[in-house]
């Protein structure tokens, strides 16, 4: 037994063996699709009764017998989306200049109190 030698050593696997015993390598493509179940088609699901299925990167609504109906009700809601992003920002502008409005007569309001407070306080000297 060495002390400071290598004491593992595996086993050496066996060789593979070259050629496949499976005869699929000779078929041509179509059969094996046949065979193997190899063309799945594209992807389908059904949520909601609603039939979706997958086509170029995206989940695209079949079209049946209720697909436009649905269609006119997003297009619906869409511009509907549309016109309620466009109210919320002329809201949004008119507060801004509300705001604008309120702090430009705060300040006049203030600079007049002072303006007060002086004639006031030139007034009591003078008395």
């Amino acid at each position: 037994m060495p002390l400071f030698g290598n004491t593992f050593s595996p086993k050496k696997t066996p060789p593979r063996k070259s050629a496949s015993l499976s005869n699929l390598h000779s078929l041509d493509r179509s059969t094996r699709e046949v065979e193997l179940g190899l063309d799945y088609g594209t992807p389908t699901m059904n949520l909601a009764g609603q039939s979706l299925k997958f086509e170029n990167g995206q989940w695209i609504a079949d079209s049946g017998a209720c697909g436009g109906g649905d269609r006119r009700e997003a297009q619906r809601l869409r511009k509907r989306n549309q016109q309620l992003e466009e109210e919320n920002n002329l809201l949004r502008l008119k507060v801004d200049i509300l705001l604008d409005m309120l702090s430009e007569t705060t300040a006049e309001s203030h600079l007049m109190e002072k303006e007060l407070d002086e004639l006031k306080s030139i007034s009591r000297r003078r008395k």
